[in-house]
């Protein structure tokens, strides 16, 4: 019997790209459903696809059953829409019906519900790392030189800032510098947040660092934060020292590249142990 064709439902970035060709290189079929707006269509040329507005629900669900997907990854990019800006045909405005007060909740918080909905209508919805080996790196130095005592004080005031968004389902990601907070993650996404920061940073000291956490009790199948190639570019062109985050929970893209543009910017890459992430370290 052949192996059951793995759907995703596709946003923007590599990831869904890479998830793709990791399970056809394992001999599994693939069908993507690219999520027009947020997902990059000339991307998938060469792998089985579709091009659906993210409110066509009907016709998203009607193809991946037509597909015989029984497993689905969501992954990719995202910009969180309103219900009047999805559009929601007929079947999508009774799954918004279900959804309910999921809309009004953080990320963490909607993705659950959507998962919850997507399970409810036959699909197992998988973590992107379930088919992609070595996405989550263990604890250490990844690039760099150590962080100073400076820089390690403002990383732990990142870790903190971070876990205090992440149990208001808020964001993932703080800027930090000579422990004064200069932005923090909410709908605007990461780039955006550090190009804004950019703007705020101090003369002298230390140069400041990007933390990113998974939120507390984050349904880990689900919109984990990431760092790649792009976070470096842009974490360097404010100046930052460097990147940490969570050891485990923490979505490395394309670990090479990431690494080589870190070590190339000058930018240390930490990734943090789980003490240093819970808060045993915050409360000596």
């Amino acid at each position: 019997m052949s192996a059951a064709t793995l759907g995703i439902l596709a946003g923007g970035g590599e990831l869904p790209l890479r998830v793709a060709r990791a399970a056809r290189a394992a001999g599994r079929p693939v069908f993507a459903v690219v999520l027009a707006g947020w997902g990059e269509p000339g991307q998938w040329a060469g792998l089985p696809h579709t091009v659906e507005r993210p409110g066509a629900a009907g016709r998203i669900l009607a193809r991946l059953r037509a597909e015989r997907v029984r497993q689905l990854v969501l992954a990719g990019r995202a910009r969180r829409p309103s219900v009047a800006a999805l559009r929601p045909d007929a079947v999508g405005m009774r799954i918004v019906a279900r959804i309910g007060t999921g809309f009004l909740l953080g990320d963490d918080g909607l993705l659950r519900a959507v998962a919850r909905v997507l399970e409810e209508e036959g699909f197992e919805v998988v973590s992107p790392q379930s088919v992609l080996t070595g996405l989550l790196p263990p604890s250490g130095l990844l690039a760099g030189a150590p962080p100073d005592d400076a820089t390690r004080a403002d990383i732990r005031r990142g870790v903190a800032v971070c876990r205090a968004l992440g149990a208001a389902d808020v964001g993932q990601a703080a800027v930090v510098q000579q422990g004064l907070v200069l932005g923090v993650e909410a709908i605007e996404g990461t780039d955006a947040l550090l190009a804004r920061c950019g703007e705020l940073r101090r003369e002298g000291g230390g140069r400041g660092v990007l933390v990113k956490l998974a939120k507390p009790g984050q349904d880990r199948r689900l919109d984990l934060p990431a760092v790649g190639p792009d976070t470096v570019r842009h974490a360097a062109a404010v100046g930052l020292a460097g990147i940490a985050f969570g050891a485990g929970s923490t979505v490395l893209l394309d670990r090479e590249r990431t690494v080589a543009a870190a070590e190339s910017a000058g930018l240390f890459l930490l990734a943090l142990e789980p003490r240093e992430t819970d808060g045993e370290e915050n409360s000596r």
